[in-house]
């Protein structure tokens, strides 16, 4: 992902919550500090329909995430 962003490709991850702290870990460790939409948890079980409804709620902050300039994005270093 970071070399996406390095070439302007914007990118982020989806987790549930339950790996907020793993993804904060994880991004640590290797230097990467992608933005990161995280939905309710669990979602394994989950129907078609709920799942429907999980992406719903989180897609205006996936796009707002995904449009913003490079420097208003975490670890950013565009121009505005």
């Amino acid at each position: 992902m970071a070399n996406l962003e390095g070439m302007g490709v914007p990118g982020l991850y989806v987790a549930t919550v339950e790996f907020i702290d793993a993804a904060q870990a994880q991004a640590r460790a290797i230097g990467c500090n992608p933005p990161g939409v995280f939905v309710e948890h669990p979602i394994q079980d989950r129907t078609d329909e709920e799942m429907d409804e999980i992406a719903r709620s989180a897609l205006e902050e996936i796009v707002s995430k995904l449009t913003r300039t490079p420097s208003n994005r975490p670890g950013g270093t565009g121009s505005p």
